[in-house]
């Protein structure tokens, strides 16, 4: 089966201190009856349908570099009464940070499985809504410019991380690029050392295509990694291990491997074709994308010209226990950043490929039901 996954969301940066101030006017007692703790501050929507308030989330490094465009256009010309913090923290603790209900909404490469969604019912006594925004390419990058284009497979890929493959004069590598002079130089495999989507989409991949990985590794945020692998903490994290360490390999959403300058790999997908991580390759796995109503789902599989590690930002709300303030900006910019030509022009800069419009309109209607609890 071929999956796919791709459209990402806005964000602006976060302090401490706000963090602190919207979460504790989350936990105040809004209406007299007692909310569950997610309420925004600020005021409901004033003169003329604008909004005013604060909200706050929190997850994944892979979508940031987006998530800040869009917060800066819609706060800047869209909305210019809310304010809207989003902190980088990776999927594992933006999952944590939207189950214990200290931020308005969470992020993630990973979908919530059942377990979770019962576990974020149980924190809040209501149902929590998920949903995809944006679609983007997980690359294996470089920090040498001889590199640019080396073609990969997943059987290689997973050698390297397994230290199996230590140079990058390997015959495997060689036989996959025979027109390349390759150097004779030791690799570093650089990995995420936090809790990470980003990570479990690149394991994805390799537990569905390598039996050895599956068996060894399999698919998570957080692995046991082998001996003489160097970690990252965030998106941020690896591509720095990258660009400081010679012979330095790791994987990175690919807005990240662009804004340092990284070289990339093409990466063979399941119709044998080396694939360049374009937003074109992108886009055109992200058509051949299964999506089914609970969108609980995963990229595998991917075929023709599409690039075969991508994957999807899910973002998570709940069904109660937002003031109307909170309720209203949730939905309104979640609902911009999927509408808009603006926010579908900013993704595909940074390289993300936005969702299509029959999806587009299927998470429209799971966007609303947003505090359709009360």
């Amino acid at each position: 089966m071929r999956n796919w996954r791709a459209k990402t969301a806005a964000i602006a940066a976060v302090s401490a201190l706000a963090l602190v101030s919207a979460c504790g006017s989350d936990s105040g007692d809004s209406d007299g009856n007692g909310s569950n703790g997610n309420s925004g501050s600020g005021d409901t929507a004033g003169d003329g349908g604008s909004l005013e308030g604060t909200i706050t989330g929190a997850g994944a490094s892979f979508p940031d570099p987006l998530f800040q465009e869009w917060i800066a256009e819609y706060t800047q010309n869209v909305e210019p009464g809310v304010t809207i913090n989003y902190q980088s923290v990776g999927s594992g603790a933006g999952v944590e940070q939207f189950i214990g209900q200290s931020v308005q909404f969470g992020s993630s490469e990973e979908y919530l499985d059942e377990e979770a969604l019962a576990e974020a019912e149980g924190a809040r006594d209501c149902a929590a809504v998920q949903f995809p925004v944006v679609f983007g390419a997980v690359v294996i990058a470089f920090n040498d410019e001889a590199l640019d284009g080396l073609v990969l497979d997943a059987e290689t890929i997973a050698k390297i991380y397994d230290r199996e493959i230590t140079n990058y004069n390997d015959p495997a590598i060689a036989d996959l690029n025979p027109d390349l002079d390759l150097p004779d130089q030791e690799i570093l495999p650089v990995h995420r050392s936090d809790s990470s989507g980003t990570t479990f989409v690149f394991s994805n991949y390799l537990d569905e295509e390598v039996p050895s990985w599956s068996s060894s590794y399999g698919a998570s945020k957080e692995l046991e990694w082998a001996d003489g692998t160097l970690g990252g903490d965030g998106n941020q994290g690896v591509a720095q291990g990258i660009a400081q360490n010679p012979g330095a390999l790791g994987y990175v959403n690919q807005s990240y491997a662009l804004e340092a300058g990284l070289s990339v790999a093409h990466v063979v997908n399941a119709d044998g074709e080396a694939i360049a991580p374009t937003l074109e390759a992108t886009s055109a796995a992200s058509e051949e994308a299964e999506v089914p109503d609970d969108f609980q789902f995963t990229i595998d599989g991917i075929g023709g010209q599409g690039y075969p590690i991508a994957g999807t930002n899910w973002i998570f709300t709940y069904t109660c226990g937002y003031d109307e303030a909170t309720t209203e900006i949730l939905k309104s910019f979640w609902t911009w950043a999927l509408e808009s030509e603006r926010a579908d022009e900013l993704a595909n800069e940074l390289g993300y490929a936005p969702l299509g419009e029959e999806l587009t309109g299927r998470v429209l209607a799971e966007v609303e039901k947003t505090n359709s609890e009360g």
